[in-house]
């Protein structure tokens, strides 16, 4: 498979703020970019069908699950986050307790919400690579997410991250998952 470029490092000159990279998501907004914490851009190809497909059926899961708690907000994988680090993120599926999306300043809220979600997924795409999504979930944790999950559907299984700092990972079929203590009696019967 031919090597995509899908990093950019912008030249150190410019002055490139959060305002200018919030501007050049919008003026671009048919493509997806992040913004890792050294303020290189990652240029993220759509997914195909049947990974959007589970990515969908996901954050339906978790839609769900808090309509019925009310606990919080769930966000879409094209809502970004400004993390403590200054990378701005975007998880396949992100959720905030009410009570910390409710301190924002509603002006923070138009924009990269300044703050790490307490619980996000990633769904591995077959053009994403594993050692670079795992990575971003350490990142995640170690900027205050408090449970991540990361599902590699090629490999059948699922790396769990707490903010702990134990990683767990399941590789039967038919795994589980638990909302544990952050997304209470939230249970997901894994599907490949």
């Amino acid at each position: 498979m031919e090597q995509v470029l899908r990093t950019i490092h912008p030249p150190r000159y410019r002055e490139f703020d959060d305002d200018f990279f919030f501007a050049l998501c919008q003026a671009n907004e048919t493509t997806k970019l992040e913004r890792d914490a050294n303020g290189n851009i990652i240029l993220m190809p759509p997914t195909g069908s049947e990974t959007g497909r589970y990515n969908a059926d996901m954050s339906g899961e978790i839609w769900s699950w808090n309509r019925r708690t009310k606990l919080g907000y769930v966000f879409d994988s094209s809502t970004g986050f400004k993390l403590p680090n200054s990378a701005v993120r975007s998880p396949d599926v992100a959720w905030i307790s009410r009570e910390r999306w409710d301190a924002i300043q509603e002006t923070d809220r138009q924009g990269f919400a300044p703050l790490c979600p307490d619980f996000v997924i990633e769904i591995r795409s077959k053009s994403d690579d594993l050692k670079e999504l795992k990575e971003k979930m350490e990142e995640y944790r170690d900027n205050g997410c408090r449970l991540g999950w990361l599902i590699d559907r090629a490999g059948k299984q699922v790396f769990i991250y707490r903010e702990n700092g134990s990683i767990d990972i399941k590789k039967e079929t038919g795994i589980y998952l638990s909302g544990e203590e952050t997304l209470p009696e939230l249970g997901i019967q894994l599907e490949w």
